[in-house]
């Protein structure tokens, strides 16, 4: 069977993190503070894109890989924090999924933006 896919990018990072001892930097403090600067980077390139415009305007080839490389980033970082964590990113996933199919009935909330409890 294969290695599901999270899991085998999982294991990829690690090894490019322990090949380069990177492994004394990567705490879960530093990893998540590097998380949230790449979702900075990610937020700064549509940070003055109209929200009707910016499915078009991320269709260029040249923004859409740019928009790719740092939607890359956060997740690179946010693999390596869970597996940190020793979190199982895909379950963890899953479970809240379900939980928000139960929390967020279709025939309940179609069409409707949901509210923040």
């Amino acid at each position: 069977m294969d290695e599901p896919e999270i899991a085998a990018l999982t294991r990829a990072v690690r090894e490019f993190s322990a090949e380069r001892d990177w492994e004394q930097f990567h705490d879960p403090k530093s990893l998540l503070l590097a998380l949230v600067g790449e979702v900075g980077e990610l937020a700064e390139l549509f940070q003055w894109v109209p929200a009707a415009e910016a499915v078009d305007r991320f269709s260029a080839a040249d923004r859409r890989t740019r928009a790719a490389e740092e939607m890359a980033d956060v997740l690179v970082y946010l693999v390596r924090l869970a597996d940190v964590l020793d979190v199982d990113l895909g379950a963890a996933a899953r479970a809240k999924l379900a939980a928000s199919h139960r929390r967020f009935p279709a025939d309940h909330v179609r069409g409707v933006a949901p509210d923040k409890p």
